[in-house]
């Protein structure tokens, strides 16, 4: 057997990645300074050992097929550093916030200052994503991240806040996360659009797993990690290693080469590039139908938005509590994604979605109703281990379903339904806790997240027959 793992993909028409081969040391990540790099070298050499193991890129159920692409294989690492750093920097501006406030609607309020510029610029930053060169824009995006991140370093350090009011503290705070909502409204489109210049279409279902399992990797090392920092090194320091993984994934980002543009519209009149793309997912019923479920069942499942309160007043658990729990959903959810490599969904994928969000609200409901920190560690994992399998269908359906030349404003019209609604279902959580009580409010998401699945599968019935497996195999 020759001594590599494949073939680069090159397409036909607008690809000038040409022909090449990797072997197993290219694969091999040449740094051991941190954990994460130890984690990847040991996660890339076993794929290099089981790529191996096939005599095609091709073969079928290669769990690592996608992987045999440099440029995906430093997209997923980047991905990871940069939401490793975005999970962390949330968990622990929250856990400041609520020290400084006492007020659980503050919580909601943080949610409440990204999401409103995300979702004001969504449609106008799905156009920009389309009409530009979608390397550099990442690094943009990147780059604004670091500000921010470095922002909130600054508002954390006691030489600084010991002169600032206690308003004033928070308030610029808030402002810096309403910055992050700005930068947050090009991530989404921008990452969904690079992602489909990195992989064949034929590997799209293997890669969204792969891609999704970076980020939920992240986002449960962010969370676990960051409740130990703040024990060990304090919330000012933990920014600064937010700040260091953020910088991490600029660097890699600049080692992905520029990619060119698809669109052939460029210059087209913004009215009529917005008009053509929210026209575009109103008229594909099971694009519409995937993007509306998920935001309704994130939107009432943002149980995880009171985990603050939780740790600290119900379970009284601690910060290191606090990031075991929100760590919990992600853990389940990585694992459910490893497992999805082997065995994929694209059989009767809307049953399983269907099924994957109604075990989603259960969880939730089980969750709000333990006083037991074991129970509710439990059934946040179970609630990640449904939402890992609804992450890769509803990823898998938005890269088959979407032309090139549209992806970044329908993932545009995506971020305003779903990427929004987490902070939507924050300050919901917020409210309705200071209304209704804390746990009656994760019970009452639960119950609702379970009532709009029900009526999703009653009122789209080709959103329940999906079976996605044909547009596989006619990439």
């Amino acid at each position: 057997m020759p001594n590599h793992i494949g073939t680069l993909w090159a397409k036909s028409d607008e690809s000038n990645l040409g022909v090449q081969y990797y072997t197993k040391n290219d694969l091999i990540i040449h740094t051991n300074r941190d954990f994460v790099s130890f984690f990847l070298r040991c996660t890339i050499i076993t794929i290099a050992n089981f790529t191996t193991s096939t005599n095609s890129p091709m073969a079928k159920n290669n769990p690592y097929a996608a992987l045999q692409f440099k440029e995906f294989r430093l997209f997923v690492i980047l991905r990871f550093a940069l939401v490793f750093a975005w999970a962390m920097q949330f968990i622990v501006i929250e856990w400041e916030v609520y020290n400084l406030t006492k007020d659980p609607l503050s919580l909601g309020i943080i949610g409440l200052m990204e999401v409103i510029p995300a979702v004001s610029l969504s449609l106008f930053a799905g156009h920009y994503v389309d009409q530009l060169e979608k390397r550099n824009l990442f690094a943009v995006c990147i780059s604004a991240f670091l500000f921010i991140s470095f922002g909130l370093f600054l508002l954390t350090w006691p030489a600084v806040t010991e002169h600032l009011t206690h308003g004033w503290h928070l308030g610029l705070i808030y402002t810096l996360v309403f910055m992050g909502g700005i930068a947050r409204a090009f991530f989404g489109p921008t990452i969904f659009s690079l992602f489909s210049q990195l992989i064949p279409r034929e590997y799209y279902e293997n890669a969204a797993t792969w891609s999704s399992s970076a980020w939920q990797m992240g986002s449960m090392l962010g969370p676990a990690l960051g409740g130990l920092f703040i024990v060990w090194i304090g919330v000012h320091w933990s920014m600064l290693i937010i700040v260091g993984f953020a910088l991490t994934s600029l660097i890699l980002l600049f080692q992905i080469k520029r990619k060119p543009l698809l669109n052939t519209n460029k210059g087209e009149p913004i009215g009529k590039s917005l008009k053509e793309g929210i026209n575009f997912v109103f008229s594909n019923k099971i694009i519409l139908s995937t993007i509306s479920l998920d935001m309704f069942a994130v939107l009432f499942g943002g149980a995880v938005a009171l985990l603050p309160v939780f740790a600290q007043d119900i379970l009284e658990v601690g910060s290191t509590g606090f990031g075991v729990l929100r760590a919990a959903p992600a853990v389940g959810s990585f694992l459910t994604m490893l497992a999805v490599a082997y065995f994929p969904l694209n059989k009767n994928a809307g049953k399983k979605l269907l099924w994957a969000i109604f075990g989603f609200g259960v969880c939730i409901i089980i969750f709000g109703l333990s006083k037991i920190f074991w129970v509710s560690l439990l059934a946040l994992f179970f609630s990640g281990v449904t939402d890992g399998v609804s992450v890769v269908i509803r990823q898998t359906i938005l890269q088959l379903k979407t032309p090139d030349n549209m992806r970044g404003r329908v993932s545009s019209v995506n971020s305003m339904f779903v990427g929004s609604s987490n902070e939507l279902g924050a300050f919901e959580s917020g409210v309705t806790a200071k209304l209704m009580g804390t746990v009656t409010a994760v019970v009452f998401g639960g119950i609702m997240t379970i009532g709009i699945v029900g009526a999703t599968a009653i009122f789209s019935p080709s959103l329940r027959k999906l079976d996605f497996k044909r547009d596989l195999l006619d990439a």
